[in-house]
């Protein structure tokens, strides 16, 4: 893919596609649930196929008509042993929620991923699960993960890491488990689980403690399946506002994006550098903020984010490196070592990339350093993302201004948002 260098300014009216985080939970939760769930505007990325065909492939009947799937969920342990082992692609999401839901289950499975997924951590939610009394075999920390459904243990677990995917995991496997399973949550994490289940009648309760939050979930009560509409994705929303937001004379408007905020860090972020984000028609959905953002050209000015920022925004932290190489003053942005983990070492990839744009950047230790210029030397018109979707669509928008660049592996998007470069040239922009 090609990202290339435009004269226009960004304006419009992009789709952006519904919420991945949520769209993965419209899938699982209402599989194990009673009763029909009727679900909009889900995700059609990779991502979330592979974790359709996950549950099609334990017997669970999903069906798609007019832009809607249908769910006829029969219960907490309806689901049958696959007759393979479950593929879930380059999904983390998936394979961390689906380990702590098999766990709990009457038979056997094994999960499995392409390259990227199966050299990412699980000893982070296969430990906490072996508390519960879980029966989990690993790749010396990686997948592929074999499951021994059994039947497992209440128990009080403390999560120091602040992932939204142990957390999950480890609440779905309570759903199916005698007793109260306590959770302790030291440090914040996205709550689209937490919601979604309180919407389905769980019997769950949450206590917020300073900065800690305890979850208690009482195992084998039957979830009562609702209908889903699924709000439209932050995350994809990010890079479209950073392109407005550094090419001049750009404004665009986009419509019914989730603002939980638990992960509207990227806003906070932008605003607190100057951004001109205006937010209108501010509602809830399923138990979820929405609203509509317009976002004009704006002229930033550098910031310096401590390390709590990255629980509200880990996965934005491409597109707003972008965004701070266009501000005017320097920027570091602290505490990003979980970048280390995600689908590539982002962290890495990010001061890589913006060097090979002409950006002067460093990391010291965990914290990402930022310098500015007005002039870009670009030494590598090659954009390397290792085939992680959020480094591909950042670097897209860094070449709508500085272009052309070429983005390696830009078929990663399609993990996340396959309609990402139609999108973008509807409002102006040139990628081919």
């Amino acid at each position: 893919m090609i990202s290339n260098k435009i004269n226009t300014a960004l304006k419009g009216l992009p789709k952006i596609p519904g919420d991945k985080s949520i769209s993965h939970r419209s899938i699982i939760i209402p599989s194990i649930s009673n009763g029909i769930c009727e679900v909009s505007n889900l995700l059609k990325s990779d991502d979330v196929i592979n974790t359709l065909e996950a549950f099609k492939c334990m017997g669970v009947n999903i069906t798609e008509q007019n832009g809607k799937v249908t769910i006829y969920g029969k219960g907490m342990n309806s689901l049958k042993k696959p007759k393979k082992e479950i593929y879930l692609g380059n999904s983390g999401t998936s394979a961390r929620l689906l380990a702590g839901l098999l766990s709990s289950q009457s038979f056997n499975s094994k999960l499995i991923g392409d390259k990227s997924l199966s050299s990412r951590p699980m000893k982070r939610i296969s430990d906490p699960l072996k508390k519960m009394n879980a029966e989990i075999y690993d790749n010396n920390g990686k997948l592929p993960m074999e499951i021994k459904g059994k039947e497992l243990l209440s128990t009080s677990i403390d999560i120091k890491i602040p992932s939204a995917q142990i957390k999950s995991g480890i609440i779905l496997a309570a759903l199916n488990t005698n007793g109260t399973t306590e959770i302790v949550e030291n440090h914040i994490s996205r709550d689209h689980t937490e919601i979604m289940l309180q919407s389905f009648e769980a019997d769950i309760d949450i206590l917020k403690n300073n900065s800690k939050k305890i979850i208690k979930i009482k195992g084998k009560k039957e979830l009562i399946s609702k209908n889903i509409d699924v709000p439209c994705d932050l995350s994809s929303s990010a890079f479209f506002i950073v392109a407005a937001i550094i090419n001049d004379d750009s404004k665009i408007k986009l419509c019914n994006i989730n603002i939980n905020p638990t992960r509207n860090g990227i806003l906070i972020a932008l605003e607190k550098m100057g951004a001109d984000i205006n937010y209108f028609n501010e509602r809830t959905s399923n138990n979820e903020k929405v609203c509509d953002i317009e976002v004009s050209n704006s002229k930033l000015t550098g910031c310096d984010l401590d390390s709590d920022f990255s629980k509200l925004m880990i996965d934005e932290y491409p597109i707003l490196a972008v965004a701070a190489s266009f501000a005017d003053s320097p920027s570091i942005f602290r505490g990003l070592g979980e970048l280390r983990v995600k689908e590539s070492d982002r962290l890495n990839l990010i001061m890589l990339n913006l060097q090979r744009c002409g950006v002067k950047c460093k990391i010291e230790n965990d914290d990402l350093h930022i310098f500015p210029s007005k002039n870009f030397d670009i030494k590598n018109k090659s954009i390397k993302t290792d085939y992680d979707h959020r480094i591909a669509m950042a670097f897209a928008v860094m070449g709508t201004k500085i272009g052309p660049l070429k983005i390696e592996d830009a078929n990663s998007i399609n993990t996340s948002f396959p309609s990402f470069v139609d999108e973008f040239n509807k409002i102006g922009a040139h990628i081919s």
